[in-house]
């Protein structure tokens, strides 16, 4: 759940209705024009009921998804649900939900409502324990579905939310006789959107109280000139959005409008590169940009890279109105692609080098932006597609991207012509399909790789598909063949000069076949020599591969406290790029280690850590006999020492792990089980308890009455009686105790 940036003011009784609904209903919609609040309200509910879910409450933001196709991708993501099989997604998103107790927020969802329904729907059918809320410019339209239409904030909550944000930029400002008329009025003409009041009180740090009002009141009177029909409030704020364009400079306009092309959060250099150029120079987006930030348009969020801005939405969907208006839409999404080509292209180069763990933190900042990118090209030229699905393999194969990475590389091939372009993207898709376990699929693309390499002489796209093609054979457990391509790809990666985490993964991949040929000295030669490369070029990610394979060597040697070592140090570094599978097979052989060293329980919950990890990978072990048989071994190991009961306990246990504690508890971080502390006694009746409730919701005795269908004297009673046995005075007394026992 995003944390609050600033306070939650008034929507008491919203709240207090919205948890009413989720407790009656599975599938509750909030409804109402943009700017209303339906985000903020949703995230206080949520926060508020997050005791009744086992399992958590998880937000979605859908702001940012353009297709369709990637809805169920993106509730995985978000949801810490890493599959990259073939399976489909959805598939894996009720597998995941079917026995858990969990609320989902779903937000921004009216530009993809159609794929939402069709996923809430089947979720809500299959997973007893789910509940799911949605924010929505429109209903989903499916059965069950509860509406809260979310209304403007009356006039009281209204005044607070505006004097509480001006007091922010005007320090000492505060409401009181001599002021309350004229924010009233304001907040009336704003028909009290909070986000249209948040942009009017931003802008007293620049305005008197008096020439707000004026400005706003002439300001209206204009906009809502021939402007018929629809929802008035919508008028109101798109009224509030365009007094507040208007009052930007000219420059901090068109920053505006331009950079609604991005998706999510971008950085400084992003908006130079992007949103510079006819009229508006480099050197002056910085100071723009600081412009929207002061008028509360864009928000700056700090990140260890930096600095990073993110457009309101209801914002970012006004400036791309603007864009199109002015017939430079396209202009602008061919220039936010062109910079993210670009962008990913260095980082392809810079990755094989010491900066590896923050190019993926990057990358993983950068994912909606790289996903907008990609969808565009599908509509603008293909090649620029099969050029950023390609371009990306580091973070679709070594940064636990792999389904994805699939979907785009698929789509990218679907019809793009033979060259080089198709080559790269068939040798990228080919390995992702290899870590998917679909060899099949694989094989197909990496055999038409190498004949148009060979076709055209192409020496390099020819190593990189021998290599992967080998790998193939590697876990298809044709190992002499597997020898026969690696020797091959090697040879060809010398011969190009080639030297990058692909030729050091060739030497130790040959090196795994060397171990399950019993060649313990050649695989850690090979290991170490890749071991070297990678220590000589700061390279970390497949450096722990190689440090994997001289686990196993010192493992089979007998050296347990040396392999446990390497072990660990492997998935440290493999948790640092979210490597699933550098992730699994790091946890297999501590298992393996832990049974030969008499450690049977810990062999046993770390075998049942890596099968849930394993499903979202691919085939266990990919499916080989040579991989396989020391995870069979370990097992029987495990089982014999235990007893079937007490083995199938510990395996459970490493099952229920989720992965960040799966590492955790591999490498010898785990946390102490969090035991929630038992609820103080209360002296109130269960009846009582309903009505501190519904107080520390806002409500009056009046609508407590009509709420729990009792006369209002009864209320009026209850609440004489609260007040009575907690020695309290007054009804935010009961409020304030009612909270603190919740947190």
């Amino acid at each position: 759940m995003p944390a609050d940036t600033t306070t939650f003011v008034g929507r008491r009784n919203d709240v207090a209705e919205v948890r009413r609904l989720l407790s009656e209903s599975r599938l509750v919609t909030l409804t109402g024009v943009p700017g209303v609040g339906k985000t903020r309200l949703a995230l206080r509910a949520a926060a508020e009921t997050h005791r009744a879910f086992h399992d958590g409450v998880w937000f979605v933001e859908m702001g940012g998804v353009t297709d369709p196709d990637l809805v169920v991708h993106t509730v995985l993501e978000q949801l810490g649900v890493h599959d990259d099989t073939v399976r489909r997604h959805r598939t894996v998103l009720v597998e995941h939900l079917r026995d858990r107790q969990v609320l989902m927020v779903l937000d921004n969802c009216e530009h993809v409502v159609e794929a939402i329904a069709e996923l809430v729907d089947v979720l809500l059918r299959s997973s007893r324990g789910l509940r799911v809320l949605v924010t929505s410019r429109e209903r989903l339209g499916v059965d069950g579905e509860h509406l809260w239409q979310v209304a403007p904030l009356p006039r009281d909550p209204a005044l607070a939310l505006f004097a509480e944000r001006a007091a922010a930029v005007e320090p000492g400002f505060a409401l009181g006789p001599q002021n309350e008329d004229q924010v009233g009025r304001i907040c009336a003409l704003l028909d009290g959107i909070p986000l249209a009041i948040e942009l009017a009180a931003v802008r007293l740090r620049v305005l008197t109280l008096d020439h707000l009002l004026s400005r706003l009141d002439n300001t209206f009177r204009v906009l809502a000139d021939g402007k018929r029909g629809g929802d008035p409030r919508h008028q109101t704020l798109e009224a509030a959005v365009d007094w507040s364009f208007h009052l930007c400079t000219r420059s901090e306009q068109v920053l505006w409008a331009r950079a609604s092309v991005f998706s999510g959060t971008f950085d400084l250099e992003a908006a130079e590169r992007v949103c510079s150029g006819d009229g508006s120079a480099a050197d002056e987006i910085m100071q723009s940009l600081t412009g929207l930030v002061d008028k509360s348009v864009v928000v700056a969020e700090r990140h260890p890279s930096g600095t990073r801005f993110r457009l309101l939405e209801p914002l970012r969907q006004y400036g791309l109105e603007k864009l199109r208006g002015a017939g430079r839409e396209q202009v602008m999404r061919q220039r936010h692609r062109d910079h993210y080509i670009e962008w990913a292209r260095g980082r392809e180069k810079e990755w094989f080098g010491p900066a590896q763990p923050q190019i993926f933190s990057l990358t993983r900042l950068e994912h909606q932006n790289l996903r907008s990118a990609l969808d565009f090209c599908f509509d603008d030229d293909g090649d620029h597609c099969v050029l950023l699905a390609g371009t990306l393999w580091f973070y679709w194969a070594g940064c636990g991207m792999l389904g994805e990475g699939r979907h785009w590389l698929d789509r990218a091939l679907a019809d793009v012509e033979p060259g080089p372009l198709r080559a790269k993207a068939l040798w990228v898709n080919g390995y992702v399909a290899t870590l998917q376990g679909d060899i099949p699929a694989s094989r197909r693309m990496l055999e038409e790789c190498r004949d148009y390499a060979v076709e055209v002489g192409d020496g390099l796209a020819l190593a990189y598909a021998t290599h992967r093609l080998a790998c193939t054979h590697l876990v298809g457990d044709d190992l002499a063949l597997a020898d026969t391509l690696f020797e091959e790809a090697m040879s060809l990666y010398r011969g190009q000069g080639t030297v990058n985490s692909h030729t050091m993964l060739a030497g130790i991949e040959l090196a795994i076949s060397a171990i399950f040929q019993r060649d313990f000295a050649a695989a850690e030669r090979l290991c170490s020599e890749a071991k070297a490369v990678g220590e000589e070029h700061g390279e970390l990610w497949a450096q722990a591969y190689a440090i994997y394979v001289l686990a196993l060597c010192a493992w089979v040697r007998g050296d347990y406290p040396r392999a446990e070592q390497l072990g660990k140090e492997c998935l440290r570094i493999k948790r640092t790029f979210h490597d699933l599978l550098g992730i699994v097979l790091a946890i297999e052989v501590l298992a393996w280690i832990a049974a030969s060293q008499g450690n049977a329980e810990r062999a046993g919950t770390l075998l049942g850590a890596t099968n849930e990890i394993w499903h979202t990978v691919g085939y266990p072990m990919f499916g080989s006999r040579y991989f396989g048989a020391p995870h069979g071994e370990c097992e029987s190991v495990a089982l014999s020492a235990l007893g079937e009961q007490e083995f199938r306990a510990v395996f459970r246990k490493g099952m229920d792990l989720e992965l960040d504690d799966a590492v955790a508890f591999a490498i010898g971080e785990e946390q102490a089980e969090h035991v929630p502390a038992p609820e103080a006694p209360t002296p109130l009746t269960r009846r009582e308890q309903q009505v501190a409730d519904l107080i520390a919701g806002g409500m009056s005795n009046k609508e407590i009455a009509a709420r729990l269908v009792i006369a209002r004297r009864t209320a009026e009673g209850h609440v004489e009686r609260i007040l009575q046995k907690l020695g309290f005075s007054s009804r935010a007394q009961i409020a304030t105790w009612v909270t603190e026992r919740r947190n």
